[in-house]
């Protein structure tokens, strides 16, 4: 796992933990890092001073180690929760967008459903007062 510090066009300033520096690039590239007080997608590294290890028979980080146990268990409880998800409410795909805007406003029966939308769809359901929350994508291994 690594830590970055980050920055949004508006300057606010977070951290965020993945797995490696491919899986940042990843992820920004795709939009799905996102500042956690504005929702800015344009995200840079921001200055932060490198954790190099001292030489010789050094103890384990704890530190390290605990950041690491708890990203493990977040994305234990992101796939839990995905699963749940999945198994309890309709997928409607890309369609998501127009079926939550249906339930919202009375034009259908109301349902849980899933499915995708882009940054932008996202926001503007928000704005709506459309309740939406995104789960970060997981890579699973493939069905047999």
């Amino acid at each position: 796992m690594i830590c970055y510090s980050l920055r949004c066009s508006a300057e606010h300033e977070f951290e965020g933990w993945f797995r490696d520096s491919a899986g940042y690039d990843e992820q920004r590239a795709e939009g799905e890092v996102v500042c956690p007080v504005c929702g800015d997608t344009e995200i840079v590294k921001a200055l932060m001073a490198p954790a190099i290890p001292k030489k010789g028979n050094q103890k384990p980080d704890p530190v390290a180690a605990r950041a690491a146990e708890l990203a493990r268990e977040v994305e234990e409880k992101v796939e839990t929760l995905r699963k749940h998800i999945e198994e309890n409410c309709e997928d409607v795909g890309d369609k998501f967008p127009e079926e939550a805007r249906k339930i919202h406003y009375g034009e259908t029966e109301e349902r849980g459903i899933y499915g995708e939308a882009s940054l932008d769809e996202a926001k503007e359901m928000v704005e709506e007062g459309i309740e939406v929350y995104s789960l970060p994508k997981v890579k699973r291994p493939p069905k047999n």
